[in-house]
C-alpha cells in the first residue's frame, strides 16, 4: 500500500531528525577532536615543575623527552585525525570545494614531511656520534688518578665534538671558530656526512616554507565543517617538522625562526602560538651564535665541553683542589647527559619513523579514498 501524505511527511520528519542526530554527533566528534589536540598542545607548553627522577629525566622544552612527548602527541592527533574525517565518510564530501582542494594539499605536505623525516633520522644519527666523543671525555676524565694523558684523550674527543657541533649551517656547513684550528678533517667529514646526506641543493627551512606557503586559516563561511580539522591537522604537522628542525641538526636551516600565527578563535591556538614563539626566540639567539641545533642536551654538551677544553689547555699537574672539584662537577653533569642521550636519542629515532611509517600509511587510505571520488565523479561514456 502506498503511504499516505500524512505517512509521507511523518517519515520525512523521521528522516530530518535522524540527518540532525548524526549532524550532532559529528559537530560533538570535531569539537572534541579540537580539544583533544588544545589540551596536548597545553601539556607540551606547561611543563612538569616538580624534580624528575634519573629514570624519568625532565621535559624540558626542547629536550629529548620532549619531543619523545610531542611525537607521541602527534601520533595520537593523526590518529584521531583520521578516525574523524577520513574513515567511513561518504566519499562525495571530498569532492566538495573546498576539500576538494584542502585534502590533496593536505598530502603533499605529508610528502615533504616525509624528507623531513629523514633528515632528522640522519641528524639523530650525528647525535648518538656527539653522545660517543662526550662519553669518551667523560670517561677519561674520571680517570684516577687524574694524569696528562687522560686529559689529552679527552681534549682529542672534545675538539671533535666541538668542532661538529659548531657547524655555520648558514654558509654551507663550513665550519668557522676557535676549534677550527685544532679538529681532524676527515673525521669531521665523516661526522657531516651523517647528517647532511641529501643533495646540496636540499633544504630544511625551503622545505617548511612549502610546507605552509598555501596553509591559510579557514574563513567563516566554509561550506563544511571537515576544513577546520584539516586545517588543524595540517597546522599540526607543519609546527612538529619546524619543531625537529630547529632542534636536531639538518641542512640548511636560515630563516628557520618564521612562523605563522593561529587565529585566536581556535581553543589549540593558545598553547600553539606560545610554543612557536618561545622556539622562535630560541632560535634567534642560536642564529647569532652559530650553534647546530636547539636541542637541550646539545647545547649543555657545547657548554660543558668548552669549559672542559679550557680546563685541558691550561692543565698543570697537580690540580688545584678547588679546580678539581669544579671539573668533577662538570664531568658528572656531562656524563648524566650522555646517559640521557644513549637512554632516550634510539627510541626517539624508532617514534621518528614510526612517524614516518604512519604518514605512508594515512597518504595510501586518503589515496584510496579520492580514487573513489574520482570513479564517483567521471562521467561514464556512452556511445550512441
Amino acid at each position: 500500500m502506498p503511504p499516505t501524505d500524512n505517512q509521507g511527511s511523518f517519515l520525512n520528519r523521521i528522516s530530518i531528525r535522524r540527518n540532525q542526530v548524526v549532524y550532532e554527533h559529528e559537530v560533538e566528534d570535531l569539537e572534541q577532536f579540537q580539544k583533544h589536540v588544545a589540551d596536548r598542545l597545553t601539556e607540551l607548553f606547561h611543563l612538569p615543575t616538580e624534580d624528575a627522577t634519573p629514570s624519568d629525566p625532565p621535559e624540558t622544552l626542547l629536550s629529548i623527552a620532549w619531543f619523545r612527548k610531542l611525537l607521541d602527541a602527534f601520533l595520537c592527533c593523526e590518529a584521531e585525525f583520521k578516525a574523524v574525517v577520513i574513515m567511513g565518510r561518504d566519499p562525495t564530501t571530498f569532492a566538495k570545494s573546498p576539500l576538494d582542494r584542502l585534502i590533496p594539499e593536505h598530502l603533499d605536505r605529508s610528502v615533504k614531511a616525509l624528507d623531513i623525516c629523514n633528515a632528522i633520522t640522519h641528524g639523530i644519527d650525528l647525535l648518538l656520534h656527539w653522545q660517543k666523543l662526550a662519553q669518551i671525555a667523560v670517561d677519561s676524565l674520571q680517570q684516577r688518578p687524574f694524569g696528562e694523558g687522560n686529559v689529552k684523550r679527552a681534549k682529542k674527543a672534545l675538539d671533535t665534538l666541538l668542532s661538529s657541533i659548531t657547524i655555520d649551517d648558514k654558509e654551507n656547513h663550513h665550519h668557522s671558530g676557535k676549534y677550527t684550528a685544532s679538529k681532524d678533517q676527515e673525521t669531521i667529514g665523516n661526522l657531516r656526512s651523517l647528517s647532511y646526506s641529501f643533495a646540496k641543493s636540499w633544504s630544511a627551512s625551503k622545505q617548511i616554507q612549502a610546507m605552509s606557503s598555501n596553509l591559510a586559516a579557514p574563513r567563516g563561511g566554509e561550506p563544511t565543517g571537515l576544513v577546520v580539522p584539516v586545517y588543524l591537522m595540517s597546522s599540526v604537522l607543519v609546527f612538529v617538522m619546524w619543531a625537529m628542525v630547529a632542534a636536531i641538526p639538518c641542512q640548511e636551516r636560515t630563516g628557520l625562526g618564521a612562523h605563522s600565527q593561529i587565529p585566536k578563535q581556535f581553543p589549540w591556538a593558545h598553547p600553539m602560538n606560545g610554543l612557536q614563539e618561545k622556539i622562535a626566540e630560541d632560535w634567534k639567539k642560536k642564529e647569532k651564535k652559530g650553534r647546530s641545533g636547539l636541542l637541550e642536551e646539545t647545547q649543555r654538551l657545547e657548554k660543558l665541553g668548552k669549559n672542559l677544553v679550557e680546563f685541558a689547555d691550561g692543565f698543570t699537574f697537580p690540580v688545584e683542589e678547588e679546580k678539581a672539584k669544579e671539573v668533577a662537577t662538570q664531568v658528572v653533569e656531562m656524563g648524566d647527559i650522555c646517559r640521557r642521550m644513549e637512554d632516550g636519542l634510539m627510541p626517539l629515532q624508532m617514534q621518528v619513523r614510526e612517524l614516518f611509517l604512519r604518514m605512508v600509511r594515512s597518504r595510501g587510505e586518503a589515496l584510496d579514498v579520492l580514487d573513489q571520488v574520482n570513479k564517483i565523479t567521471t562521467p561514464v561514456p556512452y556511445n550512441f
